[in-house]
Protein backbone atom coordinates (compact mmCIF):
# COMPACT_ATOMS: atom_id res chain seq x y z
CA UNK A 1 0.00 0.00 0.00
CA UNK A 2 1.49 3.29 -1.02
CA UNK A 3 1.78 5.94 1.16
CA UNK A 4 -0.61 8.60 -0.53
CA UNK A 5 -3.23 5.56 -0.05
CA UNK A 6 -2.67 5.35 3.78
CA UNK A 7 -2.96 9.49 3.89
CA UNK A 8 -6.55 8.75 2.39
CA UNK A 9 -7.37 5.85 4.21
CA UNK A 10 -6.88 8.17 6.97
CA UNK A 11 -9.32 10.99 5.64
CA UNK A 12 -11.92 8.81 4.49
CA UNK A 13 -11.97 5.75 7.29
CA UNK A 14 -10.08 7.06 9.85
CA UNK A 15 -11.78 4.35 12.34
CA UNK A 16 -10.81 1.49 10.27
CA UNK A 17 -7.62 2.94 9.90
CA UNK A 18 -6.24 3.53 13.80
CA UNK A 19 -8.24 -0.22 14.00
CA UNK A 20 -5.42 -1.74 11.97
CA UNK A 21 -2.49 0.41 13.69
CA UNK A 22 -0.41 -2.76 14.05
CA UNK A 23 0.18 -2.91 10.30
CA UNK A 24 1.47 0.25 9.89
CA UNK A 25 5.29 0.92 10.18
CA UNK A 26 6.56 2.40 13.27
CA UNK A 27 8.09 5.80 11.82
CA UNK A 28 7.67 8.96 11.62
CA UNK A 29 5.18 8.59 8.27
CA UNK A 30 3.12 6.11 10.28
CA UNK A 31 2.72 7.92 13.48
CA UNK A 32 1.73 11.30 11.81
CA UNK A 33 -0.72 9.31 9.38
CA UNK A 34 -2.12 7.78 12.97
CA UNK A 35 -2.13 11.28 14.69
CA UNK A 36 -4.12 12.79 11.55
CA UNK A 37 -6.59 9.72 11.69
CA UNK A 38 -7.39 10.66 15.36
CA UNK A 39 -7.83 14.26 14.63
CA UNK A 40 -10.25 13.13 12.00
CA UNK A 41 -12.35 10.98 14.55
CA UNK A 42 -11.96 13.85 16.95
CA UNK A 43 -14.89 16.21 14.70
CA UNK A 44 -17.02 13.79 15.07
CA UNK A 45 -16.57 11.76 18.23
CA UNK A 46 -14.06 13.27 21.10
CA UNK A 47 -14.09 10.68 23.57
CA UNK A 48 -13.61 7.69 20.67
CA UNK A 49 -10.81 9.37 20.07
CA UNK A 50 -9.35 10.05 22.82
CA UNK A 51 -9.91 6.57 23.99
CA UNK A 52 -8.25 5.08 20.93
CA UNK A 53 -5.22 7.83 21.25
CA UNK A 54 -4.35 6.66 24.49
CA UNK A 55 -4.24 3.29 23.49
CA UNK A 56 -1.85 4.20 20.50
CA UNK A 57 0.31 6.11 22.90
CA UNK A 58 0.55 3.20 25.15
CA UNK A 59 1.83 1.09 22.26
CA UNK A 60 4.32 3.49 20.13
CA UNK A 61 6.32 6.20 20.45
CA UNK A 62 5.36 9.85 19.24
CA UNK A 63 7.09 12.56 18.95
CA UNK A 64 6.28 14.91 21.95
CA UNK A 65 5.45 18.01 19.63
CA UNK A 66 2.54 15.39 17.68
CA UNK A 67 1.64 14.67 20.78
CA UNK A 68 1.07 17.51 22.36
CA UNK A 69 -0.75 18.76 19.13
CA UNK A 70 -3.28 15.58 19.00
CA UNK A 71 -3.48 15.67 22.87
CA UNK A 72 -4.62 19.64 22.32
CA UNK A 73 -6.54 18.73 19.42
CA UNK A 74 -8.43 16.20 21.32
CA UNK A 75 -8.89 18.54 24.60
CA UNK A 76 -9.98 21.43 22.37
CA UNK A 77 -12.95 19.92 20.83
CA UNK A 78 -14.38 17.89 23.92
CA UNK A 79 -14.48 21.31 25.38
CA UNK A 80 -16.11 22.71 21.93
CA UNK A 81 -18.59 19.16 22.49
CA UNK A 82 -19.31 20.01 26.24
CA UNK A 83 -18.16 17.01 27.13
CA UNK A 84 -17.27 15.64 30.69
CA UNK A 85 -13.47 16.06 31.38
CA UNK A 86 -12.61 19.02 29.14
CA UNK A 87 -11.35 21.38 31.63
CA UNK A 88 -8.93 18.48 33.01
CA UNK A 89 -7.87 17.48 29.56
CA UNK A 90 -6.57 21.10 28.54
CA UNK A 91 -5.46 21.67 31.82
CA UNK A 92 -3.14 18.66 31.55
CA UNK A 93 -1.66 19.80 28.35
CA UNK A 94 1.97 20.93 28.33
CA UNK A 95 1.98 24.34 28.74
CA UNK A 96 3.90 25.15 25.35
CA UNK A 97 0.79 23.91 24.16
CA UNK A 98 -1.79 26.22 26.20
CA UNK A 99 -1.94 29.12 23.85
CA UNK A 100 -4.54 31.34 23.67
CA UNK A 101 -7.78 29.28 22.13
CA UNK A 102 -6.72 26.63 24.67
CA UNK A 103 -6.91 29.15 27.33
CA UNK A 104 -10.07 30.34 25.98
CA UNK A 105 -11.66 27.10 26.37
CA UNK A 106 -10.04 26.52 29.85
CA UNK A 107 -12.66 29.63 31.10
CA UNK A 108 -15.39 28.73 28.92
CA UNK A 109 -15.64 25.04 30.65
CA UNK A 110 -15.15 26.51 34.17
CA UNK A 111 -18.26 28.89 32.46
CA UNK A 112 -20.43 25.84 31.58
CA UNK A 113 -19.66 24.54 34.71
CA UNK A 114 -20.14 27.73 36.55
CA UNK A 115 -17.38 27.31 38.98
CA UNK A 116 -15.94 30.89 39.16
CA UNK A 117 -13.12 30.80 41.32
CA UNK A 118 -11.93 28.32 38.46
CA UNK A 119 -12.63 30.87 36.00
CA UNK A 120 -11.18 33.89 37.89
CA UNK A 121 -8.17 31.68 37.71
CA UNK A 122 -8.39 30.73 34.11
CA UNK A 123 -9.03 34.48 32.97
CA UNK A 124 -6.35 35.32 35.00
CA UNK A 125 -3.69 33.25 32.93
CA UNK A 126 -4.49 34.86 29.61
CA UNK A 127 -2.41 37.24 27.78
CA UNK A 128 -3.52 41.14 29.02
CA UNK A 129 -4.99 41.73 25.59
CA UNK A 130 -7.09 38.54 25.60
CA UNK A 131 -7.52 39.04 29.24
CA UNK A 132 -8.73 42.71 28.91
CA UNK A 133 -11.29 41.91 25.85
CA UNK A 134 -14.95 42.24 26.30
CA UNK A 135 -15.61 39.10 26.80
CA UNK A 136 -13.39 38.79 29.91
CA UNK A 137 -14.04 41.59 31.29
CA UNK A 138 -18.03 41.33 31.37
CA UNK A 139 -17.24 37.67 32.66
CA UNK A 140 -14.26 38.60 35.05
CA UNK A 141 -16.66 40.74 36.86
CA UNK A 142 -19.78 38.77 36.90
CA UNK A 143 -17.27 36.02 38.75
CA UNK A 144 -16.04 38.17 41.22
CA UNK A 145 -19.74 38.73 42.18
CA UNK A 146 -20.86 35.65 42.38
CA UNK A 147 -17.68 34.70 43.97
CA UNK A 148 -18.35 37.32 46.89
CA UNK A 149 -16.12 40.27 45.55
CA UNK A 150 -19.08 42.39 44.62
CA UNK A 151 -17.74 45.86 44.53
CA UNK A 152 -14.67 44.93 42.52
CA UNK A 153 -17.03 43.08 39.93
CA UNK A 154 -19.42 46.05 39.25
CA UNK A 155 -16.27 48.36 39.25
CA UNK A 156 -15.51 46.28 36.11
CA UNK A 157 -19.04 45.97 34.55
CA UNK A 158 -19.41 49.77 35.52
CA UNK A 159 -16.83 50.35 32.83
CA UNK A 160 -18.14 47.98 30.86
CA UNK A 161 -21.55 49.41 30.86
CA UNK A 162 -19.66 52.40 28.83
CA UNK A 163 -19.49 50.41 25.66
CA UNK A 164 -22.40 50.17 22.87
CA UNK A 165 -21.93 46.27 22.22
CA UNK A 166 -23.48 43.15 23.26
CA UNK A 167 -21.48 42.50 26.39
CA UNK A 168 -21.64 46.40 27.43
CA UNK A 169 -25.40 45.93 27.03
CA UNK A 170 -25.16 43.02 29.22
CA UNK A 171 -22.63 44.71 32.15
CA UNK A 172 -25.43 47.69 32.20
CA UNK A 173 -28.60 44.98 32.67
CA UNK A 174 -26.87 43.48 35.28
CA UNK A 175 -26.05 46.71 36.87
CA UNK A 176 -29.60 47.80 35.76
CA UNK A 177 -28.14 51.06 34.60
CA UNK A 178 -28.63 53.09 31.47
CA UNK A 179 -27.16 51.67 27.97
CA UNK A 180 -24.58 54.23 26.52
CA UNK A 181 -25.78 54.24 23.11
CA UNK A 182 -24.18 57.75 22.40
CA UNK A 183 -26.09 58.88 19.33
CA UNK A 184 -24.15 61.53 18.16
CA UNK A 185 -24.72 63.15 14.41
CA UNK A 186 -21.59 64.18 12.37
CA UNK A 187 -22.30 67.72 11.49
CA UNK A 188 -23.31 68.55 8.03
CA UNK A 189 -20.64 70.76 6.13
CA UNK A 190 -22.91 71.39 3.18
CA UNK A 191 -19.80 73.71 1.48
CA UNK A 192 -17.93 70.04 1.78
CA UNK A 193 -21.11 68.23 0.67
CA UNK A 194 -21.28 70.44 -2.26
CA UNK A 195 -17.91 70.35 -3.35
CA UNK A 196 -18.00 66.38 -3.02
CA UNK A 197 -21.12 66.03 -4.93
CA UNK A 198 -19.29 67.02 -7.88
CA UNK A 199 -16.45 64.85 -7.53
CA UNK A 200 -16.39 63.21 -10.98
CA UNK A 201 -15.03 59.78 -8.99
CA UNK A 202 -17.31 59.68 -6.47
CA UNK A 203 -20.49 60.47 -9.31
CA UNK A 204 -19.27 57.39 -11.06
CA UNK A 205 -19.39 55.46 -7.98
CA UNK A 206 -22.91 56.51 -7.84
CA UNK A 207 -24.17 55.91 -11.19
CA UNK A 208 -22.50 52.43 -10.89
CA UNK A 209 -24.90 51.67 -7.54
CA UNK A 210 -27.78 53.05 -9.25
CA UNK A 211 -27.62 51.05 -12.03
CA UNK A 212 -26.87 47.83 -10.23
CA UNK A 213 -22.72 47.25 -11.02
CA UNK A 214 -22.85 48.05 -6.82
CA UNK A 215 -18.99 46.15 -7.16
CA UNK A 216 -17.53 48.22 -9.76
CA UNK A 217 -18.97 51.17 -7.68
CA UNK A 218 -17.53 50.20 -4.19
CA UNK A 219 -14.43 49.84 -5.80
CA UNK A 220 -14.59 53.39 -7.12
CA UNK A 221 -15.95 54.91 -4.12
CA UNK A 222 -13.56 53.26 -1.77
CA UNK A 223 -10.12 54.28 -4.24
CA UNK A 224 -11.53 58.00 -4.18
CA UNK A 225 -12.40 58.42 -0.68
CA UNK A 226 -9.31 56.65 0.85
CA UNK A 227 -6.42 59.48 -0.05
CA UNK A 228 -9.36 62.24 1.69
CA UNK A 229 -8.14 64.10 5.18
CA UNK A 230 -10.57 62.73 8.10
CA UNK A 231 -13.06 65.55 7.85
CA UNK A 232 -13.44 65.40 3.91
CA UNK A 233 -14.12 61.81 4.29
CA UNK A 234 -16.25 62.45 7.11
CA UNK A 235 -18.58 64.07 4.81
CA UNK A 236 -18.52 61.63 2.29
CA UNK A 237 -19.93 59.23 4.59
CA UNK A 238 -22.87 61.74 4.80
CA UNK A 239 -23.32 62.19 1.62
CA UNK A 240 -23.52 58.48 1.48
CA UNK A 241 -25.97 58.15 3.41
CA UNK A 242 -28.02 60.75 1.37
CA UNK A 243 -27.60 58.82 -1.68
CA UNK A 244 -28.97 55.97 0.46
CA UNK A 245 -26.05 53.95 -0.80
CA UNK A 246 -25.66 52.82 3.28
CA UNK A 247 -23.09 50.11 3.02
CA UNK A 248 -20.44 53.01 1.98
CA UNK A 249 -21.44 55.67 4.44
CA UNK A 250 -20.85 53.25 7.05
CA UNK A 251 -17.65 51.39 5.70
CA UNK A 252 -16.55 55.24 5.34
CA UNK A 253 -17.58 56.96 8.63
CA UNK A 254 -16.03 53.53 10.42
CA UNK A 255 -12.64 54.23 8.54
CA UNK A 256 -12.68 57.62 9.70
CA UNK A 257 -12.87 56.69 13.63
CA UNK A 258 -16.33 57.45 13.55
CA UNK A 259 -18.59 55.18 14.92
CA UNK A 260 -21.07 57.44 16.85
CA UNK A 261 -23.70 58.64 14.56
CA UNK A 262 -26.13 55.61 14.68
CA UNK A 263 -28.32 56.95 11.60
CA UNK A 264 -25.16 56.61 9.20
CA UNK A 265 -23.97 53.09 11.30
CA UNK A 266 -27.62 51.58 11.90
CA UNK A 267 -29.52 53.18 9.01
CA UNK A 268 -33.45 51.86 7.82
CA UNK A 269 -33.21 51.43 4.12
CA UNK A 270 -36.25 49.48 2.64
CA UNK A 271 -38.49 50.14 5.71
CA UNK A 272 -41.55 49.65 4.25
CA UNK A 273 -40.67 46.01 2.71
CA UNK A 274 -38.96 45.34 6.24
CA UNK A 275 -41.90 46.06 8.57
CA UNK A 276 -44.57 44.53 6.31
CA UNK A 277 -42.38 40.97 5.77
CA UNK A 278 -41.17 41.18 8.90
CA UNK A 279 -44.80 41.07 10.17
CA UNK A 280 -45.86 38.71 7.80
CA UNK A 281 -43.20 36.02 9.24
CA UNK A 282 -44.59 36.80 12.70
CA UNK A 283 -41.09 38.49 14.29
CA UNK A 284 -39.47 42.12 14.85
CA UNK A 285 -38.17 44.22 11.80
CA UNK A 286 -35.48 45.14 14.23
CA UNK A 287 -34.59 41.59 14.21
CA UNK A 288 -34.57 41.35 10.75
CA UNK A 289 -32.58 44.50 10.43
CA UNK A 290 -29.93 43.10 12.64
CA UNK A 291 -29.69 39.99 10.78
CA UNK A 292 -29.64 42.16 7.88
CA UNK A 293 -26.58 44.17 8.41
CA UNK A 294 -24.87 41.67 10.06
CA UNK A 295 -24.55 39.78 6.73
CA UNK A 296 -24.24 42.36 4.11
CA UNK A 297 -24.23 45.81 5.55
CA UNK A 298 -27.26 46.15 3.15
CA UNK A 299 -25.03 45.38 0.44
CA UNK A 300 -28.24 43.74 -2.11
CA UNK A 301 -25.27 42.05 -4.51
CA UNK A 302 -22.95 40.80 -2.21
CA UNK A 303 -21.83 36.97 -1.66
CA UNK A 304 -20.44 35.27 0.69
CA UNK A 305 -17.39 32.36 0.12
CA UNK A 306 -19.86 29.78 0.89
CA UNK A 307 -22.55 31.40 -2.05
CA UNK A 308 -25.01 32.64 0.38
CA UNK A 309 -26.46 36.05 -1.70
CA UNK A 310 -28.21 39.43 -1.33
CA UNK A 311 -29.13 41.70 1.80
CA UNK A 312 -29.89 38.70 4.23
CA UNK A 313 -27.50 36.21 2.42
CA UNK A 314 -29.71 33.48 1.87
CA UNK A 315 -28.31 30.39 0.03
CA UNK A 316 -29.80 29.38 -3.41
CA UNK A 317 -31.14 26.12 -2.46
CA UNK A 318 -32.44 27.75 1.47
CA UNK A 319 -34.46 30.70 -1.34
CA UNK A 320 -36.21 28.08 -3.25
CA UNK A 321 -37.32 26.14 -0.78
CA UNK A 322 -39.00 28.98 1.17
CA UNK A 323 -40.19 30.42 -2.06
CA UNK A 324 -41.39 27.54 -2.70
CA UNK A 325 -43.20 26.95 1.17
CA UNK A 326 -44.68 30.89 1.10
CA UNK A 327 -45.43 31.10 -2.75
CA UNK A 328 -43.20 33.32 -4.04
CA UNK A 329 -42.24 33.45 -7.92
CA UNK A 330 -38.43 32.00 -7.73
CA UNK A 331 -36.15 33.06 -10.76
CA UNK A 332 -32.44 31.97 -8.75
CA UNK A 333 -29.76 34.76 -8.41
CA UNK A 334 -32.40 37.44 -9.83
CA UNK A 335 -34.85 37.26 -6.69
CA UNK A 336 -31.88 37.07 -4.26
CA UNK A 337 -30.08 40.22 -5.49
CA UNK A 338 -33.58 42.12 -5.69
CA UNK A 339 -34.42 44.10 -2.43
CA UNK A 340 -37.83 43.04 -1.98
CA UNK A 341 -37.49 39.56 -2.98
CA UNK A 342 -34.54 39.00 -0.79
CA UNK A 343 -36.48 40.74 2.15
CA UNK A 344 -39.27 38.67 1.96
CA UNK A 345 -37.28 35.51 1.75
CA UNK A 346 -35.04 36.42 4.78
CA UNK A 347 -37.67 37.47 7.00
CA UNK A 348 -39.50 34.27 6.47
CA UNK A 349 -36.40 31.62 6.58
CA UNK A 350 -36.03 33.45 9.94
CA UNK A 351 -39.31 33.18 11.15
CA UNK A 352 -39.03 29.67 10.09
CA UNK A 353 -36.34 29.45 12.41
CA UNK A 354 -38.14 31.21 15.24
CA UNK A 355 -41.04 28.64 14.77
CA UNK A 356 -38.71 25.61 15.47
CA UNK A 357 -36.99 27.02 18.00
CA UNK A 358 -40.16 28.58 20.11
CA UNK A 359 -39.40 31.48 19.79
CA UNK A 360 -35.98 31.92 20.93
CA UNK A 361 -33.90 35.11 19.12
CA UNK A 362 -30.40 33.12 20.24
CA UNK A 363 -31.09 30.26 18.99
CA UNK A 364 -32.47 31.05 15.79
CA UNK A 365 -29.82 33.45 14.72
CA UNK A 366 -27.78 30.35 15.68
CA UNK A 367 -29.63 28.52 13.45
CA UNK A 368 -29.44 31.37 10.29
CA UNK A 369 -25.53 31.45 10.41
CA UNK A 370 -24.91 27.60 11.31
CA UNK A 371 -27.75 25.60 10.29
CA UNK A 372 -30.72 24.69 12.59
CA UNK A 373 -29.11 21.07 12.62
CA UNK A 374 -25.70 22.18 14.23
CA UNK A 375 -28.37 24.26 16.87
CA UNK A 376 -30.16 21.14 17.74
CA UNK A 377 -26.59 19.31 18.84
CA UNK A 378 -25.44 21.94 20.51
CA UNK A 379 -28.74 22.22 22.41
CA UNK A 380 -28.06 20.85 26.29
CA UNK A 381 -29.32 17.57 27.38
CA UNK A 382 -29.92 18.36 31.25
CA UNK A 383 -30.59 21.27 32.96
CA UNK A 384 -31.33 24.50 31.14
CA UNK A 385 -28.55 26.70 30.20
CA UNK A 386 -28.17 29.92 30.73
CA UNK A 387 -28.58 31.62 27.32
CA UNK A 388 -25.24 34.40 28.26
CA UNK A 389 -23.30 31.19 28.98
CA UNK A 390 -24.86 29.20 25.89
CA UNK A 391 -23.95 31.68 23.42
CA UNK A 392 -20.18 32.03 24.86
CA UNK A 393 -19.70 28.24 24.52
CA UNK A 394 -21.21 28.29 20.87
CA UNK A 395 -18.29 26.05 19.27
CA UNK A 396 -18.13 27.54 16.33
CA UNK A 397 -15.80 31.19 16.85
CA UNK A 398 -17.91 32.74 13.26
CA UNK A 399 -21.40 32.10 15.09
CA UNK A 400 -20.84 32.87 18.43
CA UNK A 401 -19.24 36.00 17.40
CA UNK A 402 -22.23 36.87 14.41
CA UNK A 403 -25.19 36.01 17.68
CA UNK A 404 -23.71 38.53 19.52
CA UNK A 405 -23.01 41.14 16.72
CA UNK A 406 -27.05 40.46 15.93
CA UNK A 407 -28.08 40.93 19.30
CA UNK A 408 -26.47 43.91 19.81
CA UNK A 409 -27.91 45.56 16.43
CA UNK A 410 -31.41 44.57 17.07
CA UNK A 411 -31.18 46.63 20.26
CA UNK A 412 -29.64 49.28 18.44
CA UNK A 413 -32.38 48.94 15.66
CA UNK A 414 -35.39 48.61 18.12
CA UNK A 415 -34.19 52.16 19.87
CA UNK A 416 -33.95 53.66 16.16
CA UNK A 417 -37.24 52.68 15.39
CA UNK A 418 -39.40 53.04 18.47
CA UNK A 419 -36.82 55.49 20.47
CA UNK A 420 -37.96 52.94 23.42
CA UNK A 421 -34.89 50.62 25.17
CA UNK A 422 -35.60 47.25 24.57
CA UNK A 423 -33.42 44.78 27.44
CA UNK A 424 -31.30 42.79 26.20
CA UNK A 425 -31.99 40.35 28.92
CA UNK A 426 -35.45 40.38 28.32
CA UNK A 427 -34.55 38.23 25.06
CA UNK A 428 -32.58 35.94 26.52
CA UNK A 429 -34.44 32.83 28.17
CA UNK A 430 -32.71 29.88 29.24
CA UNK A 431 -31.66 27.51 26.51
CA UNK A 432 -33.87 24.39 27.06
CA UNK A 433 -32.87 20.26 26.30
CA UNK A 434 -34.00 19.02 22.86
CA UNK A 435 -37.42 17.39 24.36
CA UNK A 436 -38.45 20.74 26.08
CA UNK A 437 -37.79 22.41 22.78
CA UNK A 438 -40.37 19.91 21.10
CA UNK A 439 -43.08 20.45 24.16
CA UNK A 440 -42.87 24.11 23.69
CA UNK A 441 -43.17 23.78 19.89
Amino acid sequence: VSIASRWLEALGNPGTFVARAADLPEDDTGNRQLAYAIERMTYADPIAARTAWTELTGKRSFDADLRAATDRHIALWTARDNLPGAHDLLAALPKDAQDEEVLRWRARSSLRMQRFDDLLADIELMPAEERDSEEWRYWRGIALIRAGNADEGRTLLTELAGERSYHGFLAADELQTEYALRDTAIPADEAVLKELSKNLALIRARELFYVGLDSKGRSEWDAAVRPMPREQRLQAARLASRWGWHSRAIATAAGAGEFDDLSIRYPLPYRDAFQDHSGAANIGPAWAYGVARSESLFMRDVRSSAGAIGLMQLMPSTGRLVARKIQLPYSGIATLTDPQGNIRLGTSYLGQMAERFADNHVLATAAYNAGPGRVDEWLPEGTPVDTRIWIETIPFNETRQYVRRVLAAETIFHWRMTGEIRRLRESLPPVVTPAEQVSQN
